[in-house]
């Protein structure tokens, strides 16, 4: 049976167990090709196609449109023609959905983490190989995200290299006080000193929206620091802001006022989940959130304009940049990427918007991995 492959239910983040099958994209039958998406699965925290990580034929759907499946459960099963349908029957007969203490989760140790960095409590999380030879990854999310920003690249990247993700002050779970006068530099400054507490000297930052900014300062304060820069949507290249996209995320108080903020970050906004909508409600709704954010608001982005443009001085650093956009992006424009500083590789995706890392994640992933194996993606 080693021919037959099969599709699992996906694990999307850290802190997934189970999700619900929306549809089928493919009829059995079909020849699938890698990154084709063969369905549509929602979690708690978003809805996305599940993309093939191998090619073959789509022999059997097993699991239909409605059904609730831990991590890793069967949903279909993909073999060659010659494959007879008793060897599939046998394969799915026997088919055991691996417990959640087996294999790599056992060893990677608890979902997330804390520290203390100047003062600030800090949720982060780490995946991969931490005796890896490969610098780690630094993941870095935007304005008003957290690091389950990165559901969809952690685990991908965490399999080359080790992996580094946090919830930047007055964000996620971490504690709501910003650095500071909340400036870029601040901010910069402080991702720094979280290293520092944490043992790591040197690393490869992914950024997007903000993060990508705060990414572009570290890589000018501290380019010792900084092996290559992946910044994505990326704040600090160009003046221009959607202000109505910031002010409306901060004053949103309700999930009807929420959505259709939430939705303007999407090319196709029905992976705007219910529950994603009352995550992002519950954080709104903690002491000092709000005040947190509209400091930071009027800081880095007051008036609809960008106060500081760190992405654009990059030009005669030595860290290498990937730039990555989604085309419809409605945050920052896509047309920013014709700013790049020279030697930035650029590529400019097409169906995505300004969550581009989860709606062509694929496609980010291979750039990602690319800059941090330092070779140009096929």
């Amino acid at each position: 049976m080693s021919a037959i492959t099969p599709i699992v239910m996906p694990k999307w983040g850290l802190s997934m167990a189970e999700g619900t099958v929306v549809s089928w994209l493919v009829e059995e039958g079909a020849q699938i090709t890698v990154g084709m998406p063969i369905l549509e699965v929602e979690s708690d925290k978003i809805a996305n196609a599940v993309e093939a990580p191998d090619p073959g034929l789509l022999r059997r759907r097993l699991a239909a449109a409605g059904d609730l499946l831990p991590v890793k459960a069967l949903l279909g099963v993909m073999a060659p023609a010659e494959v007879s349908e008793a060897e599939i029957d046998a394969y799915v007969a026997g088919y055991v959905v691996p417990a959640a203490t087996e294999g790599e989760d056992a060893e990677s140790g608890p979902a997330f983490l804390f520290t203390e960095v100047d003062g600030i409590r800090v949720r982060y999380a780490r995946r991969g190989e931490p005796a890896s030879t490969q610098l780690p990854v630094l993941f870095l999310h935007g304005f008003g995200g957290d690091l389950d920003n990165w559901l969809f690249n952690l685990d991908t990247v965490a399999a080359a290299a080790p992996v580094i993700a946090l919830d930047l002050p007055a964000h996620g779970q971490s504690a709501v006080r910003l650095p500071g006068g909340a400036a870029l530099a601040d901010l910069a400054g402080f991702v720094l000193h979280f290293l520092d507490a944490i043992g790591v000297e040197r690393v490869h930052a992914v950024g997007h929206s903000m993060g990508g900014a705060v990414a572009a300062q570290m890589a000018l304060a501290a380019p010792q620091r900084v092996a290559s820069l992946v910044l994505i949507a990326s704040a600090g290249l160009g003046s221009e802001i959607n202000r109505g996209y910031i002010e409306g995320f901060v004053a949103a108080a309700t999930r009807r006022e929420l959505k259709p903020v939430i939705e303007q970050l999407f090319a196709d906004p029905g992976l705007v989940s219910r529950q994603l909508l009352d995550d992002l409600l519950k954080f709104k709704r903690l002491d000092g959130v709000s005040q947190a954010l509209t400091q930071l608001g009027e800081v880095l982005f007051g008036g609809g304009r960008q106060a500081a443009l760190p992405v654009a001085q990059l030009a005669g650093s030595k860290v290498p940049v990937t730039l990555v956009w989604g085309r419809e992006d409605r945050i920052i424009p896509a047309t920013h990427a014709a700013q790049a500083p020279a030697g930035a590789k650029v590529q400019v995706l097409e169906g995505a918007g300004h969550m581009v890392m989860m709606e062509k994640a694929a496609d980010v992933n291979t750039l990602i991995l690319a800059q941090v194996k330092g070779a140009a993606p096929s």
